[in-house]
């Protein structure tokens, strides 16, 4: 099971820290990804972390503003969101993929609960 949590109103410019609680199985071997979904918009590839290495991903709309990063002792994932935009304004899910293949939400097969991430322009 997979919780998201963090989400809030922010102003453009700001930062926001997500978190994802992971419970009730292990995810070694597996990925685990940010994704999220804008209104009237389809759901998109945010950024991943493998769960073994932490070897990192990122879409090219977030990359040198976001940073994901896990703790494997506490079994938790992060998304650290700096110098936010106002197309950063999202639900935003947390997910666990076993393989990637696509890049795109198809890989993803555990979701958790969304976080509302809203930035005032």
């Amino acid at each position: 099971q997979l919780q998201a949590s963090g989400g809030g109103l922010v102003q453009a410019g700001g930062s926001l820290r997500l978190s994802c609680a992971a419970s009730g199985r292990t995810f070694t071997n597996w990925v685990m990804g940010w994704l999220r979904q804008a209104p009237g918009k389809e759901r998109e590839f945010v950024s991943r972390i493998t769960w073994n290495y932490g070897t990192t991903y990122y879409a090219d709309s977030v990359k040198g503003r976001f940073t994901i990063s896990r703790d494997r002792a506490k079994n938790m994932v992060y998304l650290q969101m700096d110098s936010l935009k106002f197309e950063d304004t999202a639900v935003y899910y947390c997910a666990a993929a076993r393989a990637i293949r696509y890049e795109d939400y198809r890989d993803y097969v555990n979701w958790g609960q969304r976080t509302l991430v809203t930035v005032s322009s």
